[in-house]
């Protein structure tokens, strides 16, 4: 016991003398909570909305103020010539052309008449098909007020909306717990594995070869300090959520606490079993750098679960991160409990056991 609280204070020392790892642990998860969430958002806004009004009549002014008066959309400039407007959209001045066909209004009121045509760019395929239906739903709305004078009947007085858990269909509400789960795999991922091949280049390591202890011990003092620096983290995370963003947990935090404790476990336990099979710093932040991407890009974190195909849907469930971020969400979003996340709190618990041991089997110890 006493040779364990020895290396914990070795772990502690090493990283109070690094110069820039406590700026790190400190500033990095307050610089990502910040302006992460204001970046990484797929709400669209700013449209460039280009008109082509071949109609020239009361309908299609009312379509043209409707879609500058809009907060998503910009409209950019209205005219008769449909060759100006493809050169905008083709420049990049403008994101989609709507053309409203001669005799519109006129037609509309008697008989069924050309269709509105709308071209998206869709370079960008997320902005292009968001923009796209915003257009889409001013024109319906408009449309629908023009027929409403003739027709007092209103369809959406029939009709009532609610968003659950997320009532204002805030996107950074739901990518702010993948931002804290983002910080666990780069502070608490990288860390640990940069820490024993480091020793290992440095030739200290050797020198905790040659005494009696254990794997184990070993192993389990290069977790704890980095188990306790990703406890902070999430503090930190937690507090500039709460202040800067007013997001905070509707389950319990101590869920929360429990279930990063687990992951910190999977991830570290991961990061040293990477370094056990490295010899230098490059190939175990390449080696890292590989695995992180697809815990980043096929756990749910950035992209659907459900959005991707089958084959990749089965993928997910050896990745540990898949677990977190439904736990992490669940709890900050919806409140879930315990009793309905037990089955994710088992999955972390099976991966820090199997990642873990074999951190400590892998370890080569010379005696």
């Amino acid at each position: 016991m006493r040779a364990f609280k020895v290396l914990i204070q070795k772990e502690f020392l090493q990283i109070r003398r690094n110069a820039f790892l406590p700026r790190l642990i400190i500033a990095f998860p307050i610089m990502i909570m910040l302006i992460m969430p204001l970046i990484m958002t797929m709400d669209v806004r700013n449209v460039n909305v280009t008109v082509v009004d071949l109609d020239r009549s009361t309908t299609s002014h009312r379509i043209i103020s409707h879609i500058e008066a809009s907060d998503l959309l910009t409209l950019v400039s209205s005219t008769a010539e449909y060759g100006l407007a493809l050169q905008a959209l083709e420049e990049g001045r403008t994101d989609v052309i709507v053309q409203i066909p001669a005799h519109f209004g006129r037609d509309l009121a008697v008989s069924t008449p050309k269709k509105i045509s709308i071209n998206a760019n869709a370079v960008n395929a997320t902005k292009g098909g968001i923009g796209m239906q915003y257009v889409v739903q001013t024109i319906a709305r408009t449309l629908a007020e023009v027929r409403g004078e003739e027709s007092p009947v209103n369809i959406q007085e029939l009709i009532t909306t609610e968003n659950r858990y997320n009532p204002t269909l805030n996107y950074r509400h739901y990518m702010i717990p993948a931002l804290m789960i983002i910080l666990f795999i780069l502070i608490c991922g990288f860390l640990p594995a940069l820490s024993i091949v480091g020793e290992k280049e440095s030739g200290s390591i050797e020198q905790i070869n040659v005494t009696p202890l254990s794997r184990f011990t070993f192993t389990l003092a290069k977790l704890v300090p980095y188990w306790i620096i990703g406890l902070f983290v999430l503090t930190i995370a937690m507090i500039v959520a709460w202040l800067v963003y007013g997001l905070v947990p509707v389950g319990s935090i101590g869920l929360i606490y429990l279930s990063s404790m687990l992951f910190i476990l999977v991830i570290s336990g991961f990061s040293l079993t990477v370094a056990n099979f490295s010899d230098t710093m490059q190939q175990a932040m390449f080696v890292m750098f590989f695995f992180i991407m697809i815990f980043m890009l096929m756990s749910g974190l950035l992209t659907p679960v459900d959005s991707m195909p089958r084959w990749a849907q089965y993928i997910t469930y050896f990745l540990p991160p898949r677990y977190f971020v439904e736990i992490l969400r669940s709890v900050y979003l919806k409140g879930t409990t315990l009793v309905e996340m037990w089955h994710n709190l088992a999955a972390l618990g099976g991966f820090a056991l199997l990642f873990n041991t074999l951190a400590t089997i892998t370890y080569r110890k010379q005696v």
